[in-house]
């Protein structure tokens, strides 16, 4: 049984990697295509939102499954359920995604005003958010508390540039009212990175959670000797 369950687990984790690499290229996409107004870039990432969907309900079931079939303890229950709660997380990333390209795909705005571009600081915010997805996922292949606790720090910055969006852009929308809708868009996508960086520190959390659990059963305490949170 216990060869059984480390095999399927294994799988599980594979499984995570292979969404978590579709989920980090549906953001790239999507900022690509903000970026530089790539309509048909925005629509790949549309259309591939169905995968995304489709690789969390087979991960739910295989969870369902393990859970069922091999009633996993301990260190192994921990596992699972950290991965049950990263797959949700990836999927929401994977619909934040969707948003950003929506944003690509409707507005009316030919270029983007570079300089306001450059005082948003939206490249560089991207850029960010898809840096703690990576530094999240190493973590999580090296079982690196340190790696995913780090991704808390990096959420500081997209929450910065988030916080100075709305001011930056009501000034923009004094100086040229014609875009007052446009840049009222551009703010959701602010938001949906924002919101992102929260799902990717959750991710990291979780990766906590499970690691801790397995640092403990490697000092020889058992889950009686561990602290409450």
């Amino acid at each position: 049984m216990v060869k059984f369950i480390e095999s399927e687990l294994v799988l599980l984790k594979k499984e995570i990697d292979e969404m978590w690499t579709l989920v980090y290229n549906q953001l790239e996409r999507a900022g690509d295509a903000v970026l530089t107004s790539d309509r048909e870039l925005a629509q790949q990432v549309c259309v591939c939102e169905r995968r995304v969907n489709a690789f969390e309900l087979k991960i739910d079931s295989d969870v369902e499954d393990i859970i069922a079939l091999y009633n996993p303890v301990a260190i192994d229950l921990r596992f699972v359920l950290a991965m049950l709660k990263i797959n949700n997380d990836l999927e929401r990333l994977g619909d934040f995604a969707e948003g950003i390209s929506r944003f690509a795909l409707n507005t009316m705005e030919p270029v983007m005003d570079a300089e306001l571009m450059e005082k948003l600081r939206l490249k560089e915010m991207i850029a960010q958010v898809l840096s703690m997805l990576e530094l999240a996922k190493r973590a999580l292949q090296e079982e690196s508390q340190d790696l995913a606790i780090s991704v808390f720090a990096k959420d500081n910055l997209v929450d910065e540039i988030n916080a100075n969006a709305p001011a930056i852009l009501t000034e923009y929308i004094g100086q040229h009212p014609d875009s007052a809708h446009y840049c009222l868009e551009l703010l959701s996508v602010f938001r949906k990175l924002e919101r992102s960086g929260d799902h990717i520190t959750n991710i990291a959390e979780e990766i906590v959670f499970f690691i801790d659990a397995k640092v403990l059963k490697h000092s020889g305490r058992t889950d009686e000797g561990y602290p409450k949170e």
